[in-house]
């Protein structure tokens, strides 16, 4: 792969990035107006979830879709 290539790739993973947190801020900006979550449970969670190891995560998961 070339170095154009590359930076290509670069500039097009910037833009999906961006795009997907601007869904995500979207989602839970509506989720808040609309009094289904507010910032506090939002943090709460999103500490919690920064903690734990990508094992704990999967873990979870799998208990939830049985």
């Amino acid at each position: 792969m070339n170095e154009i290539d590359v930076v290509s790739q670069l500039g097009d993973m910037k833009e999906i990035d961006y795009r997907n947190t601007l869904a995500i801020a979207s989602l839970i900006e509506l989720l808040i107006d609309k009094g289904i979550l507010n910032r506090n449970e939002i943090a709460k969670k999103a500490k919690l979830l920064d903690d734990m190891t990508a094992e704990e995560i999967a873990y979870i998961n799998k208990k939830r879709s049985i």
